[in-house]
């Protein structure tokens, strides 16, 4: 059991780790998991994937690899048992972002395909197999993850197990608030963006090519480098003006332009599946003008003199005028990202470096003075104050004062006994073999002959 722990830690990021083709050899089974078989091929891609991220050779790590694959197909045939599937969109989404991992990793698309040896084309088919495999792993795996819950007491048994050094230091914790607004623009700014984006549909109304004006036109930059195109996808994974324009329209129609929160698009259905469209776009990104930052500005400085003269509570100003949508209804209070429990104790190690900077000199309960900020997942650029509520200074971690933390580290501990349970009662009713190629790597001494011999006892 206490290897098993060891191991058992890598069942929580397996299915996460990306492979790849490298040039194919005459392909032999190094290792038979029940119905199913690993190949030789498949360590390889997995080291080839290594390589191509700037690894150091070290043939010694494909006995890593194995393990991971044997542990994937374990999760996977267990899947399949209890029927959890995956979707195409859901491979595809998962391919398209492994090619352009590897474009980035391996500085452009012809070097990878000289690396490969083969196109990225004919690489994602040959992959497709394999990544649906390891989705319905990855799947089963949440499944059974999320099954797991643990309980005030179980909380505190784990802290008072834990010996004197193993006791986390805790650092510095707030707990802070914010409203924000965001520019609007007038219908005449606005105008200046819509105009662009007519401007180059017609382009493509006139004959130009789609993907070549999405190219040099299009600022979602990420799609413009594959000529706009976005790839399979369901309603749900877009804005709903975006969604309902994709799955109106026709294959090869062309939208109108319309508006989202991101600015001005077009569009062009390329092909439905079912329910999943694949649309190629272009995007022109709606800017704030300084006039409209302006007035964000006066405005939320306005909000903030009601704030502080007590003429409203931050949690009502925060539901009445904050553009946040995350924290208008939390009374203004940010949840730490990080917490599965939505605690709002955040340590300022984890705060972005502006609202570090604005709360480090106030105290609890004071407010910080207004200030321009972008957000770093949608670059959005508008204003917000803070509030400290709370700030609680560098301590060694107890029940009392650090339970959700607490809770985090138990809940993951208890994840990992299972977890190790579950690939124990596994890996004695499941028949594995390993090539004798790979009898000296320590991290497959589990799938040894003693488990073999449990196999048998557990078939008879």
């Amino acid at each position: 059991m206490k290897n098993l722990s060891k191991i058992i830690i890598l069942i929580l990021t397996v299915c996460s780790i990306q492979v790849s083709a490298q040039e194919k050899l005459i392909d032999r089974v190094v290792a038979t998991v029940g119905s199913g078989v690993i190949l030789q091929s498949e360590v390889e891609a997995q080291y080839a994937q290594y390589l191509l991220n700037r690894g150091e050779p070290a043939p010694d790590i494909k006995c890593r690899f194995l393990q991971q694959l044997i542990i994937t197909k374990l999760l996977a045939q267990q899947a399949a048992i209890d029927s959890v599937e995956v979707t195409e969109s859901e491979v595809d989404d998962d391919l398209n972002s492994r090619m352009r991992g590897m474009i980035a990793q391996g500085g452009g698309q012809e070097r990878v395909e000289a690396f490969l040896k083969r196109s990225l084309l004919q690489y994602k088919e040959e992959m497709r197999p394999v990544v649906a495999e390891q989705l319905k792993a990855q799947k089963f795996q949440r499944s059974l993850i999320q099954k797991i819950t643990i309980t005030p007491l179980e909380v505190k048994k784990y802290f008072e197990s834990l010996a004197e050094n193993e006791v986390p230091n805790i650092s510095t914790q707030v707990e802070i608030g914010e409203i924000t607004i965001e520019p609007e623009l007038t219908k005449d700014e606005k105008n200046v963006f819509k105009e662009r984006a007519e401007k180059y549909r017609q382009q493509v109304l006139d004959g130009t090519d789609f993907g070549t004006v999405a190219r040099f036109y299009s600022e979602d930059k990420e799609s413009a480098k594959r000529g706009g195109e976005l790839g399979f996808a369901p309603r749900t994974n877009y804005v709903k003006e975006f969604s309902a324009m994709a799955f109106k329209l026709k294959e090869g129609e062309i939208s109108p332009v319309f508006e989202t929160e991101y600015g001005f698009h077009f569009l062009q259905v390329l092909q439905r599946r079912g329910e999943d469209v694949n649309v190629r776009h272009v995007l022109i990104l709606t800017q704030p003008t300084q006039a409209s930052l302006d007035r964000a500005k006066t405005k939320l400085d306005s909000v903030l003199n009601l704030v502080k003269t007590g003429k409203m509570s931050f949690s009502a100003a925060a539901s009445r005028y904050s553009d946040n949508k995350e924290t208008k209804f939390t009374g203004g209070m940010v949840i730490d990202p990080r917490s599965e429990n939505r605690s709002t104790i955040i340590a300022v190690e984890n705060l972005e470096k502006e609202v570090f900077v604005a709360i480090d000199p106030i105290q609890p309960g004071e407010y910080t003075e207004s200030y321009q900020y972008q957000d770093p997942r949608t670059g959005k650029i508008g204003y917000k104050f803070n509030y400290l509520k709370t700030r609680i200074p560098p301590h060694r971690a107890s029940l009392e004062q650090d339970f959700a933390t607490i809770q985090f580290y138990a809940q993951e501990d208890k994840t990992r006994r299972k977890m190790s349970e579950w690939f124990e009662k596994k890996t004695k009713t499941t028949f594995v073999q390993i090539n004798e190629d790979f009898g000296s790597c320590d991290e497959l001494k589990i799938f040894s002959k003693s488990n073999l011999e449990d196999v048998a006892v557990n078939r008879n």
